[in-house]
């Protein structure tokens, strides 16, 4: 019964200076809101860029060890043999839906007038393309099917611009076999696209797993992709998967995502910095609104003093006062960010192109509930400890010098 009785005092005090109190709110409700809105677009961020990288590489890739660890002297020097079988064996798993053979070469690709390097795929189309998803931006043309009578190949649009290729162009495509010589092939350009990525989209080419082996000579593949029913099911699934194949490296999309970890790493920084910063802000603000409020009162602290209250008592009281505004303003803070966190999803604000790209992306702000819940306690807890230590001197100051104060 007394902490309720204590919580209606602390109550009723915080509205006896109404401006102060709605001031220490306000602060409070912007730097719950602040720290929300920041780690909101940090986990969004977080989010995409896992799925993004998960659906280029896969949440699990396979391959021979030193197809990791060494350089190849010749194509697929490191490759696997023998994939439809491996991947027949993969797709036993419940948790996996796809898995995707990838033949990864370089080489040239000529227009008859003009060569340039290229950095090819051979990937398996319909699967290939149905994972992707919104991911690969076709920006003319149409990507490969599977089973085509033609060679048929796609083009980063700054290569195909290099090339002054067009879809139905035909190309020429060079590289070295898997026995060391020296083979070309005709193709057809099917589509080109965009990774967002100039420097990538210079160089890259998509072709079909029978294209990419008949010009390498070879029934190898690279790696196999393997997509699995949804992130969280990677940690499991990676230590099945090496189980069942203890000769081969069975990676997860983070041993491969080096962008992803370098952008996480970075804000993880700024935002913990800008955390650091609103925290302070809070916490100066807080003593400040509960040193004038103390100060103000410090011969009614010194009568309760004469009718027997204890310091200790009076010092609760003064943390549940800063516990009432810090909760007050917490929760406001809190209703704003998630206001505003769905606000985005129905009024959608495009950024511009973040360096090195050419695409921009839509502005989202995850709404995570553990994220709500720690920001909403640490702001609680801040002003209480905050308005708790600057009580301490107060009450224990002697009645007379307490009852003199003015």
């Amino acid at each position: 019964m007394m902490m309720p009785r204590w919580l209606k005092f602390a109550l009723q005090n915080t509205l006896r200076n109404r401006r102060r109190s709605l001031v220490t709110v306000t602060i409070a409700a912007l730097g719950t809101a602040a720290i929300l809105l920041a780690g909101g677009f940090a986990l969004s961020t977080y989010h995409a860029l896992a799925q993004s990288a998960a659906r280029s590489t896969g949440h699990l890739i396979v391959g021979l060890p030193a197809q990791f660890t060494q350089d190849e002297d010749t194509p697929l020097q490191h490759g696997l043999d023998d994939a439809a079988t491996l991947s027949a064996t993969l797709m036993a798993d419940p948790a996996v839906r796809h898995v995707l053979p990838r033949i990864a070469f370089s080489g040239l690709v000529s227009n008859g007038d003009k060569s340039t390097v290229m950095l090819a795929t051979g990937v398996d189309p319909d699967a290939e393309f149905a994972v992707k998803g919104p991911f690969l931006n076709v920006v003319a043309g149409e990507v490969l099917v599977s089973g085509a009578k033609d060679a048929d190949v796609m083009l980063g649009d700054g290569l195909a611009k290099s090339l002054k290729a067009q879809p139905g162009s035909g190309l020429t495509l060079l590289a070295s076999t898997t026995d060391g010589a020296l083979n070309a092939i005709d193709v057809r350009v099917k589509g080109i696209f965009s990774t967002g990525v100039p420097d990538i989209d210079k160089r890259l080419v998509y072709t079909d797993i029978a294209t990419a082996q008949r010009l390498l000579n070879t029934k190898r593949v690279s790696t196999l992709g393997v997509f699995l029913d949804r992130m969280e099911s990677t940690p499991s699934a990676q230590a099945r998967v090496q189980a069942l194949f203890p000769k081969f490296t069975v990676q997860t999309w983070l041993d491969q995502a080096f962008f992803y970890a370098s952008v996480k790493g970075l804000y993880n920084r700024i935002f913990g910095a800008l955390g650091l910063i609103i925290a302070t802000i809070v916490l100066f603000v807080v003593a400040n609104a509960m040193a004038m409020a103390i100060i103000e009162r410090t011969r009614e602290i010194g009568t309760l003093r004469t009718l027997g209250t204890l310091p200790r008592q009076l010092q609760g009281a003064l943390a549940l006062e800063g516990m009432v505004l810090g909760l007050a303003g917490a929760l406001a803070g809190a209703a704003a960010a998630l206001g505003i966190a769905l606000l985005l999803y129905v009024v959608p604000v495009q950024m511009p192109p973040p360096p090195g790209s050419t695409r921009g992306y839509p502005l989202n702000v995850d709404i995570d509930p553990a994220l709500y819940a720690i920001t909403v306690v640490a702001i609680v807890a801040l002003t209480t400890l905050a308005s708790a230590w600057i009580a301490r001197k107060t009450v224990r100051m002697p009645l007379v010098d307490a009852l003199a104060h003015t």
